[in-house]
């Protein structure tokens, strides 16, 4: 029973994390049109290096990145 609930809220919270990126972070960008899975593989899937110190996480995406700025963007606008 506790496997269930748990993986309720693991499928609550992705659940709103992709309708706040649908709302918030798709509009007016290249992804303005994009369905749910488009978003999860152009924002969600992809490499980074990911550093984490006392006071940030800091994000290191390649120069060569395609959706290098729609991901600022967007997390740009989710912080808001």
């Amino acid at each position: 029973m506790r496997a269930n609930q748990l993986r309720l809220w693991f499928a609550s919270m992705a659940y709103v994390l992709m309708a706040a990126l649908r709302r918030l972070a798709r509009a007016h960008t290249r992804l303005d049109k994009a369905t749910c899975g488009t978003i999860r593989l152009t924002l969600l899937k992809i490499g980074a290096q990911v550093t984490r110190s006392v006071r940030r996480v800091r994000v290191a995406m390649a120069p060569a990145c395609p959706y290098r700025d729609v991901f600022a963007l967007a997390h740009a606008r989710l912080c808001r």
